[in-house]
């Protein structure tokens, strides 16, 4: 893959997932317009979360890692990809019925382990109740990902990025027919969920048959590749459900305080906007095109597909989160503050993302960083610096909130966040100079971040003259439309000029993206 359909595929992944974002934004509106911080919306996050978690175990981050390479190689060698992926779906169905009939039997026991601050009170219950009607998603979701990560192994990234738009789709529909017809609009958010699941699935399903990846279910096999893929997929999955551990210890922690699930789940939702975008954008084109480097032996094309990886991603992400630090409160007071949400809401929301926001280019980074091992089918290595990282998630978690209360599991998260993108990348310089940023990235990298803080600059400007608009609801929208194109017009300035990155040479990639290149990758 040359750099330039790299590009491509990250502006097309990057396009659906930011439209899912957007969207997750405006469900995200909708929940707390209309269900808003307290018992139900703990509950309900509290619910999700399960099948969320086990996503990260069997789908998009174990799976992919395992799946992804061993597909590729498959794919471009002479063995028949289609016959791995027909024993890698009945596989994972197959644990996954198993997993899904537990869940369902022993939700009680779920819901003590991940929220203990619920027992003896409503929220254990109703959550108990939600999550056996959400949990089956995590069944659905996986084999979607199975499909998903076939599709970009063979380079068809637009079906796969676009699928998960649906669940916000669906959300968004629901809540909206439930304030139509009447109802609890918790209801209509519950029922919402495997829905969108099973509409996910079908869509991906298709798209592969369209693309010649026409895999059937059959009896499972433990066959030498699959035993390849559980090897691999284990440490994986372990270091993904790491990743998922320090979530559930934030929110074991938030569980003991009135609201606190929620306001934390509302600031994650938004500093995942541009997580989302830039991250998983990046990882799904990295992770096959690395691969298929690696077994070419194309170390420099290797090396320059990570630079400029790392280079488009910390030129998004770094403004990104300075805006997240210096101008939370207008986020989230003009996004989430209506019905249900109050300004004291808001006040919390805001403190979250903007610590989240500190956080926010070390996570990406992590994306950046782990394709170099995923690449190499080395899921061990991450996963012993998730344990360390774990570790220092729960510590800071547990051992904070008794002085500074709810808000301890985000610090902690971002520190933990740090730790594991720091990890990664002295861990990389080990494997050669494939795994090392080139000259240009170093150059270009202290340019952005004194464009971005020009920026962050121009946006505390901006926030104090625009201070009495953002106030009034009538108005708050175009305001906080007005700061954001400010900041983002001052940063692109301040890039151009500095030689951030070339205005000019983002056109041409953009002109020539849908161009094919014939020439050998």
């Amino acid at each position: 893959m040359k750099p330039i359909k790299l590009i491509s595929g990250v502006l097309t992944v990057g396009f659906w997932t930011l439209m899912s974002r957007i969207l997750g934004v405006v469900r995200e509106v909708m929940i707390l317009a209309f269900v808003g911080p307290g018992p139900l919306m703990d509950a309900f996050v509290a619910a999700f979360r399960l099948p969320n978690m086990f996503r990260r175990f069997f789908a998009e981050g174990a799976f992919n890692a395992a799946f992804v390479p061993m597909f590729s190689k498959k794919y471009e060698g002479e063995e028949d990809p289609l016959v791995f992926a027909r024993d890698a779906l009945s596989g994972l169905a197959f644990v996954l019925l198993i997993l899904t009939a537990l869940a369902l039997i022993f939700m009680p026991a779920l819901v003590y382990a991940t929220a203990g601050g619920f027992v003896g009170d409503a929220r254990f219950d109703l959550t108990v109740g939600y999550g056996r009607i959400v949990f089956p998603y995590i069944l659905l979701i996986s084999l979607a990902a199975l499909f998903s990560g076939a599709l970009n192994a063979t380079g068809h990234f637009a079906a796969a990025a676009a699928a998960p738009v649906l669940l916000n789709i669906f959300v968004i529909s629901f809540m909206v027919i439930g304030a139509y017809v009447g109802g609890a609009a918790i209801f209509w958010l519950i029922w919402a969920i495997p829905f969108a699941g099973a509409a996910q699935l079908v869509v991906v399903w298709i798209a592969a048959e369209r693309a010649g990846i026409r895999v059937r279910p059959a009896r499972p096999r433990l066959t030498p590749d699959m035993r390849q893929l559980v090897r691999t997929a284990i440490p994986a999955a372990l270091a993904g459900g790491v990743m998922q551990l320090n979530l559930l210890v934030g929110q074991f922690v938030a569980s003991g305080y009135e609201k606190a699930v929620g306001w934390l789940y509302a600031a994650d939702r938004l500093y995942q906007l541009p997580l989302g975008v830039v991250g998983i954008a990046v990882t799904v084109v990295l992770l096959p095109d690395l691969s298929r480097k690696l077994k070419a032996q194309d170390h420099v094309g290797g090396r320059a597909a990570l630079s400029r990886s790392g280079e488009l991603s910390l030129a998004l992400t770094i403004p990104a989160s300075v805006a997240l630090v210096v101008i939370p409160l207008p986020l989230v007071s003009v996004l989430f503050q209506r019905g249900a949400t109050g300004a004291s809401d808001s006040a919390a929301i805001a403190l979250a993302v903007a610590i989240y926001g500190l956080g926010l280019p070390s996570f990406v980074l992590q994306k950046v960083f782990q394709p170099l091992y995923f690449a190499r089918e080395n899921t061990r290595t991450p996963f012993n610096y998730a344990v360390v990282s774990m570790l220092i998630n729960a510590v800071l978690a547990i051992g904070l909130a008794p002085f500074i209360g709810w808000i301890a599991p985000a610090i902690a998260t971002t520190v933990a966040g740090w730790s594991m993108a720091l990890q990664l990348f002295f861990g990389a310089r080990k494997m050669g100079e494939v795994a090392s940023f080139d000259d240009r990235f170093f150059t270009r990298l202290w340019r952005i971040c004194a464009a971005s803080a020009l920026m962050g600059g121009t946006l505390f400007a901006g926030q104090l003259l625009l201070g009495p608009l953002l106030a009034q609801p009538w108005v708050r929208g175009l305001a906080l439309t007005l700061l954001i194109a400010i900041g983002i017009v001052a940063y692109g300035i301040a890039g151009q000029l500095l030689g951030a990155f070339s205005l000019s040479e983002i056109r041409n990639l953009v002109r020539r993206r849908g161009k094919k290149d014939t020439s050998p990758s």
